[in-house]
């Protein structure tokens, strides 16, 4: 009764609405407070209420209408904003490509959530995408044609919280990619959750790429509570980077992945001074990280989230206790807003406090599942026995356990699948890009951690390695192609047959 009721349950979920009525609320409220920022330029909340009205007219125009799924191909920028409120106004979702992936994966994911239109700031496209999408709209030519058109948004066709607003690709474990599909009101129980609510998070610095979900924590987070988003310039966020972000925006709060994390707390754990609060997720923490962040900075909160993108983007949290004793651990925490945790064993019984089972989490922020993949859908997203008729859990696959004081602990993975500096991977769907060339037999990947805090993703293949690299960086992003390639004469097995990983030269 304690963990159904008190440990798993998080606060009431906001009232059911969408992000068109809660943006065009706050706008109406504080028309002339800064919305965006970026470099020098700052954008008004009428202004960019005006705007994303206009381009959202144009899209109209363009054939988007209720349900119609726009690609977005843009860098962070004001138009990067400006669309994706433009899109939802017009009734559409948006579906953000990652200019990381190869060009065959894009066009991939185009075809798969059959996108009409792009929208994109580039003047030349990865081979094979027009041809994928059909109408391609540069952004400059929606600042063009949208001039001409009204400065209130274009008339809903019956928008509701359970709409889609976005659709995010994630790795697969068949080779190809998941969609995760995402409501309004799913987006909207996350941002209006009461922890972003006390002005901590009236300056969110917005240096994700918009195809990784922590993106909506930075976009929407801001832009529904009044304060401003703060579009970090391209390149890497160091130490002096994150300074200067704060002193010259007042930067208050940040999400950071926790390898990120890691190394700024390790590395000048005083270039969190001035912000507010520090969000960070996506693997397990070092705890020496976590107190020496603590020690340099008192004043700033430290906050660990979780949450799988089939949770819009945070799940649990656990804000850092000041008087927590240095080298105490670090749970990830409680249910958010609408949301509901479970520790179950393989039979879907709850777990006692102390013991290791799979977390389920339930509640108002679960996406609708997998496009196009009802039997994913049904194999990750299954009936919920301890909530309302019809209510669905989704299975994270983490094994993780309730501590004494009611927070969840993460332990590890049930599965293979992985988070390497917050990107999430299925090991599965590089082996099977692997063993697609043509000189390869056989092909395994693993996470090594040779050295502590150092997670390496290694190939073992049995066949030809000799171009294995350019061939893998020709069909993965970036932050899947193996760091390193061993070629054996054959795959280690156990007494049993399966594979040995514990025999696996290190690289």
């Amino acid at each position: 009764e304690r963990q159904l009721t008190v440990w798993g349950r998080g606060e009431a979920a906001a009232p059911p609405t969408d992000l068109v009525r809660a943006f065009a609320g706050r706008a109406a409220r504080t028309p002339d407070a800064v919305a965006v920022v970026s470099g020098d330029r700052e954008v008004s909340y009428a202004e960019l209420d005006a705007q994303s009205s206009r381009w959202a007219h144009w899209l109209r125009d363009q054939g988007v209408v209720r349900g119609t799924p726009v690609a977005l191909l843009l860098d962070r920028s004001i138009d990067l904003v400006v669309a994706e409120l433009a899109v939802v106004k017009a009734g559409g979702f948006y579906v953000p490509l990652h200019d990381a992936y190869p060009a065959d994966r894009l066009a991939w994911i185009v075809r798969d959530v059959a996108a009409p239109v792009l929208l994109t700031d580039r003047t030349t496209l990865p081979e094979g995408l027009a041809e994928a999408v059909g109408t391609v709209l540069p952004v400059t030519t929606a600042a063009d044609r949208a001039a001409a058109y009204p400065a209130s948004p274009p008339q809903p066709e019956a928008m509701a919280a359970g709409q889609l607003a976005y659709v995010m690709y994630t790795s697969g474990t068949t080779g190809r990619p998941k969609g995760v599909m995402v409501s309004h009101g799913s987006v909207v129980d996350l941002v209006l959750d009461a922890r972003f609510g006390d002005g901590a998070h009236d300056s969110v610095l917005m240096h994700s790429s918009h195809a990784f979900d922590a993106s909506t924590y930075e976009l929407w987070t801001p832009l529904l509570h009044g304060g401003r988003v703060v579009i970090a310039p391209g390149g890497h966020l160091g130490p002096q980077e994150l300074r200067t972000a704060v002193a010259r925006h007042g930067i208050t709060a940040v999400f950071l992945t926790t390898a990120l994390f890691n190394a700024i707390a390790l590395e000048e754990p005083q270039a969190f001074d001035g912000l507010r609060e520090i969000l960070f997720g996506g693997e397990k923490v070092s705890v020496e990280a976590v107190d020496r962040a603590v020690a340099a900075c008192p004043d700033v909160r430290v906050s660990h989230v979780y949450g799988p993108t089939e949770a819009t983007t945070y799940a649990t949290a656990w804000p850092v206790p000041v008087d927590r004793e240095a080298g105490a651990g670090v749970p990830i925490g409680v249910p958010m807003s609408g949301m509901r945790a479970y520790v179950l064993d393989a039979s879907l019984q709850l777990l006692p406090a102390g013991a290791t089972g799979e977390l389920y989490l339930s509640g108002s922020g679960l996406a609708h599942g997998y496009h196009g993949r009802a039997g994913l859908t049904a194999e990750r997203f299954v009936a919920d026995p301890f909530g309302e008729p019809g209510a669905r859990m989704y299975r994270t696959g983490d094994l993780v356990r309730w501590t004494s004081e009611g927070a969840v602990d993460y332990v590890g993975r049930a599965d293979d699948q992985v988070k390497i500096r917050g990107f999430r991977i299925e090991p599965a769907e590089i082996e099977t890009v692997l063993a697609g060339h043509e000189r390869v037999t056989q092909a395994v990947v693993i996470v090594r951690e040779d050295r502590p805090g150092d997670k390496q993703l290694v190939a073992y293949v049995v066949g030809d390695t000799s171009d294995l690299r350019e061939y893998a960086a020709a069909h993965l992003p970036a932050y899947m192609v193996p760091s390193a390639f061993l070629a054996l004469d054959a795959l280690p097995l156990t007494v049993n047959g399966k594979l040995d990983k514990r025999a696996l030269p290190a690289p």
